[in-house]
């Protein structure tokens, strides 16, 4: 029925669930490695950008949590995860501000080679999602968060080659700033959405009263 709200049958949710968990993997492991490549590297670019991973990881979490759930909880999913974004591109700014004093000395070849195995795998998992871009609100969140990534990425390997090419390391902190704002930025845009999806259920339901 058209506009009933009705979340997916087992049927026809069964390719977003692979999907899904094939992405939760997948982002699992590149935040553990994205991590740890960004601490021995001292680059705050890599290190915002695993953080923008484990918030995928959580927000794909999410949605298979939400697979065959009400609407609202799928709205609910959607703020959960823009939340939780909120407070990573909050924390990378936060990094961002503690190593501009403290100084640090970014290590070019290993963020450029961890940002394109990184840069790959988002891109991929962004392929599959593109199906579910203009699906339930929970879905949607999963391809904004996804989109972020890519572009994350793609930051992190221009960063990387103007540090090995300049020697300028102010440009890691930069790059690492611009992804904490890029991820404030989706974080509200999530936020919105889940706000209104929220909204018109609550008008539905007062129109059935």
């Amino acid at each position: 029925m058209s506009g009933c709200g009705c979340g997916p049958t087992p049927a026809d949710s069964g390719p977003q669930r692979r999907v899904l968990r094939i992405a939760l993997i997948l982002n699992l492991i590149m935040f553990g490695v994205g991590l740890v490549a960004g601490l021995i590297a001292q680059s705050t670019g890599l290190i915002a950008d695993s953080l923008d991973m484990l918030g995928d990881a959580s927000a794909y979490g999410l949605g298979l949590l939400a697979l065959h759930r009400s609407p609202l909880f799928k709205a609910n999913a959607a703020r959960w995860s823009g939340s939780l974004l909120l407070l990573l591109g909050a924390g990378v700014l936060a990094d961002v501000a503690r190593r501009g004093l403290a100084g640090s000395s970014p290590e070019s070849l290993v963020m450029i080679a961890v940002a394109s195995v990184s840069l790959i795998v988002n891109a991929t998992v962004l392929r599959l999602l593109t199906p579910f871009r203009s699906g339930e609100v929970h879905l949607r969140a999963t391809w904004i968060f996804t989109r972020a990534d890519v572009i994350a990425n793609v930051a992190v390997i221009a960063a990387g080659l103007i540090v090995m090419l300049t020697h300028l390391i102010w440009i890691d902190l930069v790059v690492g700033a611009g992804i904490g704002l890029y991820v404030l930025k989706e974080a509200l845009e999530i936020l919105a959405e889940s706000r209104a999806a929220r909204a018109a259920l609550d008008q539905g339901q007062a129109g059935d009263q």
